[in-house]
């Protein structure tokens, strides 16, 4: 397997002008930032559980963790699906997944001001909130109020630690295997079978609750059993549209010179499927909750039917429609130019379904549509993205050593 390496770029170094390039998106968007709390203060009485300038921080801080976290998902799902296709394009994958440690960060932080009351995100962590008599007290959210409190920070907090560790256990055995010269046994490869498998059943469990517990709790008085896979399959798709855009771009630097057309072509298949499959997700969500008319239920898509039509129907278009039209042949998926440009345009659909989950339950009515404001925080998050991937694919190098399914994937054709 080691005769290939040589024949190829491995080493990556990101152009000076695609660092610039996310270094002035982070600065436009620290602007934009800062501009937003200043217009926007003075008027947290007109919104209703928080301010614009919040909530737009917390929508592209967990946009883009969730990115982080989905390919940490795809990864172990390889290894524990042992799928030797993508074994060519794992460092890749690996890159984007180590952005969730600064997405994880920025969450936390988010969280712990949350509880200190600097932003009203979460209606269930304003004072007196469950104390009868109190000005803010609220009967729906004092009777769920034991699965808040400590026992909310108690998940989190083993959300955060448990997939770092096994995000970085996968990494630093791929990592590890590199370092040998031949690996008779594959043991770092089946360590990382082990670990995804059991990641497999951790994320099929904790990608649902948090769900509930991070953006579900937003809107305290309402549920859905749906949520937790309609968030998932979203942040999926967001993350294979990153990875596909990345690899396409490295591709057309001179880079990534041993990944296939049939593996770019899946990875397209892969965007279309789970397009449907998020589709199906958003529509039978609000499809069974409009017709059972059960008003606790209801009016969670009451709010945006009034205030956010707009908005609804431009999100169910760009990550249907859209992506169903343009990948649909078998060319378009091997057709670079058609993935960019329709990953750009599912990725920022994405980004709004986002801004569509978080802003009725913080900004309401107050609603004026999309602004400057989701444009220059969208921008700082991506900014601050492309920076830690670009280093993290500077780290190691491009193709994985001592992985059993190198040679199958080398030569992976469809």
């Amino acid at each position: 397997m080691g005769e290939h390496r040589g024949e190829y770029k491995l080493k990556f170094e990101a152009p000076k002008n695609a660092q610039w390039f996310a270094y002035g998106l982070m600065a436009v968007g620290l602007i934009s930032i800062i501009a937003m709390f200043a217009s926007d203060h003075g008027h947290g009485e007109h919104y209703h559980a928080g301010t614009r300038a919040w909530a737009n921080i917390f929508a592209g801080s967990f946009f883009f963790m969730s990115i982080g976290l989905a390919a940490a998902f795809f990864l172990g799902l390889q290894y524990a699906a042992e799928a030797g296709w993508a074994t060519t394009i794992k460092r890749v994958i690996e890159s984007v997944a180590l952005y969730l440690p600064w997405g994880l960060s920025l969450m936390l932080l988010l969280f712990i001001l949350g509880q200190f009351h600097v932003h009203h995100i979460y209606p269930w962590m304003a004072p007196g909130i469950a104390e009868r008599g109190h000005p803010n007290y609220d009967e729906v959210i004092a009777n769920k109020i034991g699965y808040f409190g400590v026992f909310w920070w108690i998940r989190t907090i083993l959300y955060i630690v448990g997939w770092l560790w096994f995000t970085f256990k996968l990494r630093n055995n791929s990592l590890a295997a590199d370092q040998l010269e031949i690996d008779v046994n594959n043991s770092y490869h089946w360590k990382n079978v082990k670990l995804g498998a059991w990641f497999m059943v951790i994320f099929a469990i904790t990608s649902s609750t948090s769900a509930w517990d991070w953006l579900m709790s937003i809107d305290t008085h309402w549920f859905s059993t749906l949520f937790g896979w309609y968030i998932f399959s979203g942040m999926w798709i967001s993350a294979l549209t990153m990875i596909t855009m990345l690899i396409i771009w490295l591709k057309k630097l001179g880079y990534l010179e041993f990944v296939t057309e049939s593996t770019i072509h899946d990875m397209g298949k892969w965007m279309f499927a789970i397009s449907f499959l998020w589709t199906y997700l958003y529509f039978s969500q609000f499809m069974l909750i409009w017709y059972s008319d059960i008003p606790e239920e209801v009016i969670y898509f009451q709010t945006r039917w009034e205030t956010y039509k707009a908005l609804m129907w431009t999100v169910l278009f760009v990550n249907f429609a859209f992506p169903m039209i343009m990948l649909m042949s078998r060319d378009c998926k091997r057709n670079y130019f058609y993935l960019m440009f329709v990953g750009t345009i599912i990725f920022i659909g994405h980004y709004l379904d986002v801004i569509m989950i978080v802003m009725p339950g913080t900004v309401g009515h107050a609603w004026t549509g999309l602004s400057w404001m989701e444009a220059g925080t969208f921008l700082f998050f991506l900014g601050l993205f492309l920076t830690v991937v670009f280093r993290t694919l500077s780290s190691a190098p491009l193709l994985v050593k001592n992985h059993p399914f190198l040679e199958e994937s080398l030569h992976h054709s469809t």
